[in-house]
């Protein structure tokens, strides 16, 4: 569905909430209740084998990008980070103490090389650009559950500033928007900006709109997470990219 510059800003921030973000789905619930492994005492004497548990402490880590249980970095109290697009460039400046979570998951995200060949997959003039899907299917398959806790809106949604997306409670993870116009309503619907963009703009003003919706309409982020990069490439091809995301500051 494409949105046009004349619908009521309540209709997209109801688009933002449908379409944003809702092939995200609840992280796996935790195993509390199971019981610990409990190594075996049967074996007895000398050559007897390890615990498993001591086994299972020497299996290799995963690649970070591999890994949302990793990115527990704090993130400075403020920061910049660097966006080359196929547009050109655009820098953004974070403010922790807005959104300290939004903040730190940005911070270590942008540390690992999330923000790379990655599709600005969603342009609505007048509203939002959204990104934050990632090209490679097994990367977005392992962060699609690693939501963090939503946080207070200290902030206003305006020009140039920066949020999750999400699709209801607690539910970010790592597609992000930047609003191309003041939008308060957001601001009452629960998005919290983390950073604004302090230089640039003109760039992500530029980002192909033609597309609009369709990308992520009817079932496109199913596919968007199932086929990645190779799916936007052939069916959407004059879509803009993030080509990486750096920290300057």
């Amino acid at each position: 569905m494409i949105v046009s510059n004349v619908k009521p800003l309540a209709t997209a921030v109801a688009l933002l909430w449908a379409l944003s973000a809702c092939d995200q789905e609840p992280a796996p619930a935790a195993a509390g209740g199971s019981a610990a492994p409990v190594a075996s005492t049967a074996a007895t004497g000398p050559t007897a084998r390890a615990p498993a548990a001591a086994s299972a402490a020497t299996a290799p880590k995963l690649p970070p990008l591999l890994d949302p249980k990793s990115a527990t970095l704090q993130a400075p109290a403020r920061f910049k980070v660097k966006f080359a697009t196929t547009k050109g460039d655009f820098v953004v400046e974070v403010v922790r103490e807005w959104a300290p979570r939004g903040a730190d998951r940005f911070f270590n995200l942008v540390k690992i090389g999330f923000y790379q060949d990655m599709a600005v997959y969603r342009v609505v003039k007048g509203f939002v650009v959204q990104f934050g899907l990632h090209g490679d299917p097994k990367v977005s398959a392992v962060w699609r559950g690693a939501t963090i806790m939503d946080e207070m809106v200290s902030e206003s949604n305006k020009r140039g500033y920066l949020t999750y997306a999400k699709s209801g409670a607690d539910s970010r993870t790592t597609q992000l928007f930047i609003s191309l116009h003041d939008n308060p309503d957001l601001d009452r619907a629960g998005f919290s900006p983390f950073a604004k963009v302090v230089a640039g703009m003109e760039v992500v003003d530029r980002f192909y709109a033609g597309y609009a919706e369709k990308p992520s309409a009817a079932g496109g982020q199913k596919r968007i997470l199932a086929e990645g990069n190779a799916y936007l490439k052939k069916s959407f091809p004059r879509l803009d990219y993030i080509k990486s995301a750096s920290i300057v500051e």
